[in-house]
């Protein structure tokens, strides 16, 4: 087996694991990333041998995943509350659970779908545990397009190298919500929680990948199976 052939699996074997924390009745968050797209693959079959649930998707993307899989997907006009919300990482700090997501480019509207569930549910493979956060991958940042040069000027004021995210077209990355992202470097983080709380100072900043206190476990796939994290 490939090298990348063993990520997909344990991705897979991560999200089964989660799939299996749903219920009849129950409103469930879908997340958006690679291993996200996994569990609600598994969800899809899940609904097609009976199992009752309706969704509310995180990205444009897992809308129309969800739908083509027979998902019935609902809004927030209809149901403010979430009960589990299964989602993916970029970084999960061991210990706090304490989370990077946002690579995927739908950060905003994981953090709403995710600050309204009663609970949050992390499904990775180990490479995304990390003792710190900001050891291996950049922090994204949405913003509101207008002035957007001067918030990176603030973002790199703070301390950050700043880089505006790009598409495949070469064009600056627009997010569903139509913000831009950039994607900057804070280096390891020893106070995250401070951090984010500080970024949400800075006008022109809609969010940032930081999720703080959100995640309630992670499922964790490795070589030596599937493992389950929560708060220390």
């Amino acid at each position: 087996m490939s090298d990348a052939d063993l990520v997909h699996e344990l991705k897979r074997q991560s999200a089964v694991a989660a799939a299996d924390l749903i219920e009849d009745g129950m409103v469930v968050g879908l997340g958006t990333g690679s291993t996200a797209a996994l569990f609600v693959e598994e969800l899809g079959q899940r609904v097609r041998d009976g199992l009752q649930i309706v969704g509310i998707p995180t990205s444009k993307a897992t809308e129309a995943q969800a739908l083509s899989l027979g998902i019935s997907l609902v809004s927030f006009q209809t149901h403010p509350v979430i009960d589990l919300t299964v989602d993916g990482a970029d970084e999960v700090e061991r210990g706090t659970l304490n989370l990077i997501k946002g690579l995927g480019g739908a950060l905003l509207r994981e953090k709403i779908v995710a600050a309204s569930s009663r609970r949050m549910v992390v499904v990775a493979d180990d490479r995304k545990i990390v003792d710190h956060l900001g050891e291996h991958v950049l922090l994204p940042i949405e913003v509101v397009p207008f002035g957007w040069e001067s918030t990176a000027h603030r973002l790199g004021e703070m301390g950050a190298r700043v880089e505006p995210r790009h598409g495949r077209d070469g064009k600056l990355f627009v997010t569903d919500g139509g913000n831009l992202t950039l994607d900057c470097s804070f280096g390891v983080m020893t106070d995250p929680a401070a951090l984010e709380e500080r970024l949400k100072l800075i006008t022109g900043v809609v969010d940032s990948g930081l999720f703080i206190n959100r995640a309630d476990e992670a499922i964790i796939a490795g070589r030596d199976g599937v493992i389950r994290l929560t708060k220390s």
